[in-house]
């Protein structure tokens, strides 16, 4: 971790305007971090960060003690999770497909952003194991509680094994998968996606409530 201690200015273009105080001027940081990452990448020193984000690479260190740290940080404040999803998935005064609707359509709008999107794909290519934490958290709110409404609805017994538990959470992997590519057509590849978001959307929900309960009773069927 390099520090430059040969400079003792800190961050110069706040003299020209208003004196921002500490947590603004670390929000700011974060900001400018985050808009790097998306479009760079994680890669480069914090010399070479601090002079791409507009700031003194003391300034830097003095809110954030290495790059780890400020990575973190982008990371937590770009992946922000909604505590009501959990209970919006399982709220069975409401029929299903209309739960699964609100959801994924909310879930979209958080994801479907160019900072979401690029940061993400960045974050699992080079920074190893930093995308787990996210995936897990995906697992055990979402893609589990999720299959148990189907088995509820659909009046499905519970896995028999672990391997038809994997096998209903790849069905489940593939609905996400196709809401997240809308946005790396769109933010990666600078593909044309739909218009209306919230059909498409609502679409391979559709596709997965008509497919996947079939799926799950063929897999309770016993093998010939």
């Amino acid at each position: 971790m390099e520090r430059d201690t040969a400079s003792s200015k800190i961050d110069a273009p706040a003299k020209a305007g208003k004196r921002l105080l500490p947590k603004e001027r670390e929000q700011q940081i974060v900001q400018k971090a985050i808009e790097h990452f998306t479009r760079n990448g994680f890669s480069g020193s914090t010399r070479e960060l601090a002079k791409q984000i507009g700031v003194t690479q003391p300034l830097l260190y003095r809110y954030f003690q290495s790059k780890e740290a400020l990575i973190d940080r982008v990371y937590n404040e770009v992946f922000q999770w909604r505590p009501g999803w959990e209970r919006q998935i399982t709220d069975r005064s409401t029929p299903l497909t209309e739960r699964l609707y609100a959801f994924y359509l909310d879930y979209a709008s958080v994801i479907l952003r160019e900072e979401w999107i690029r940061v993400f794909i960045f974050a699992g290519l080079t920074r190893e194991g930093i995308n787990n934490k996210y995936l897990n958290k995906l697992r055990t709110k979402v893609f589990l509680p999720v299959l148990a409404e189907v088995r509820a609805e659909f009046d499905i017994p519970e896995p028999r094994s672990a391997a038809e538990l994997d096998a209903e959470i790849e069905m489940i992997w593939s609905l996400h998968a196709a809401i997240f590519y809308l946005g790396v057509r769109k933010w990666v590849y600078g593909l044309k996606v739909p218009g209306d978001i919230a059909a498409a959307v609502r679409q391979k929900v559709d596709m997965f409530l008509h497919g996947a309960p079939a799926v799950m009773r063929t897999l309770r069927k016993p093998k010939a």
